[in-house]
């Protein structure tokens, strides 16, 4: 070193210290960068994340390069400085310390927590240009980096440990979801809604967003024709489930609109209603929600009947019906639906002051008033109160559940009819529509 100029000597300090901030930036910028993102801009035909890619499918060999160049050229700043030192001050123990001193600090600042700080605010910035110079160092390190792979490998097995890189870059359903609660900007609030809404489909059963039993509108073949004519001329629905007698017996699903050319023509009887009824497609309780909806799709129906095990009908269900599961209600509905409201109580806080169907199920009541009531058990909000009643319902009887007093204002046939539920919370919506 000491034929060496000092001018060219400091250059030399100088260019070490630069190729080891690069090593440390590439190695931040190559761990942080979005594995996601990368794939996509690969699967455009970037050539630089394309070749990024390549090197993050080793990672071992990748971190080993940046590893060991980082510490050779750190080993080597060390060197320089010291011969430096010692050529000018001799063995001074002072001037060697400070000039120790300088060096470490010099690595840390400008070779170590500055690069790393900057690759990891900038990753792909920086990532995908520089795995074009990292390239010929993997090639230029390769025997050095294999002969070190190779005892490490050895010294982790003698541990009883592994080194294979099982690293999966898969997320599961809650990462999912933490995903696209922190995209943020990139998002719109209806798409990152339907995401979500999906994410949360995942999990569904039809029974959890089927119409129960109780409120499906139906029509009897053993009533009288007059009644027949008079509930098919004023149906709200265009398919209609047929029973005879009761629920235990279905005959088959009527389309209105067939049906009303018997009306027309006169020739409605049974024997023709018949005629125009088609067989009625069943579900097992239970299914997904989401397999339903394929299952739909392949067998061109729209709309089912849920049966339990016993094969007794617990509700019906439409493709509509779970699509609202992820888009929102939409904006036609039945003529009873209510519209709900929101009363303004003290301190200008929103308190839940509402009455609702005993049939509506407790996750719409969830979504539509941020509530918290339990989706373990009973589907709907009857079945909650009778779960915790134990009892036939009275009016006037009240229940506590989860901060919320639910208030019985109408019972029949040992149901539930509606319900007041009251519970001072805030933000909340002012308005939300249910079908009741």
């Amino acid at each position: 070193m000491q034929d060496i100029p000092f001018w060219l000597q400091i250059v030399l300090l100088i260019a070490l210290l630069a190729l080891s901030a690069f090593f440390s930036i590439s190695e931040t910028s190559m761990m942080a960068i979005n594995r996601y993102k990368l794939q996509s801009r690969a699967q455009q035909g970037l050539r630089s994340a394309q070749l990024t890619r390549k090197l993050l499918s080793k990672t071992d060999t990748l971190l080993s390069t940046l590893l060991l160049g980082n510490n050779l050229l750190n080993t080597a700043i060390t060197a320089i400085v010291t011969s430096v030192t010692i050529q000018w001050y001799g063995n001074e123990e002072l001037a060697l310390g400070i000039a120790t001193a300088l060096v470490a600090f010099a690595i840390i600042i400008f070779a170590e927590i500055t690069p790393k700080i900057i690759g990891a605010a900038h990753p792909e910035k920086i990532a995908l240009p520089a795995s074009f110079l990292l390239l010929p160092f993997i090639k230029l390190f390769a025997p050095a980096v294999w002969l070190i792979n190779s005892f490490v490998s050895r010294f982790t097995q003698l541990m009883g440990l592994s080194n294979t890189n099982n690293q999966q870059h898969a997320l599961n359903l809650e990462e999912l979801r933490s995903m696209v609660l922190e995209s943020g900007h990139f998002l719109p609030p209806k798409p990152k809604s339907i995401l979500l809404n999906l994410i949360e489909l995942e999990e569904l059963t039809v029974d959890d967003m089927m119409t129960p039993r109780s409120r499906l509108e139906h029509l009897n073949q053993c009533q009288a024709l007059d009644h027949l004519r008079h509930q098919i001329a004023t149906a709200h629905h265009n398919k209609l489930p047929v029973i005879d007698g009761d629920w235990t017996d279905v005959k088959g699903i009527l389309h209105i609109r067939n049906a009303l050319s018997l009306l027309i023509d006169n020739h409605f009887d049974l024997a023709h209603l018949k005629k125009q009824m088609s067989p009625a497609y069943f579900i097992p309780s239970g299914t997904s929600a989401l397999l339903q909806l394929n299952y739909f799709q392949e067998n061109r129906e729209r709309l089912g009947l849920v049966v339990n095990e016993y094969g007794e009908v617990k509700g019906l269900i439409t493709p509509e019906d779970i699509l609202e599961q992820l888009i929102g209600e939409f904006t036609t509905h039945a003529p009873h639906a209510e519209t709900l409201g929101m009363e303004e109580g003290p301190n200008h806080t929103q308190e839940l002051n509402i009455i609702v169907d005993g049939s509506v199920t407790l996750r719409k009541l969830n979504r539509a008033f941020n509530l918290n009531l339990p989706l373990e058990g009973p589907k709907t909000l009857n079945g909650l109160v009778l779960e915790r009643l134990q009892d036939i319902p009275e009016v006037g009887t009240s229940i506590k559940v989860n901060n919320l007093v639910i208030e019985i204002v109408q019972a029949a046939d040992k149901n539930v009819k509606t319900a007041r539920l009251r519970r001072i919370q805030t933000p909340i919506k002012r308005d939300a529509t249910l079908i009741a």
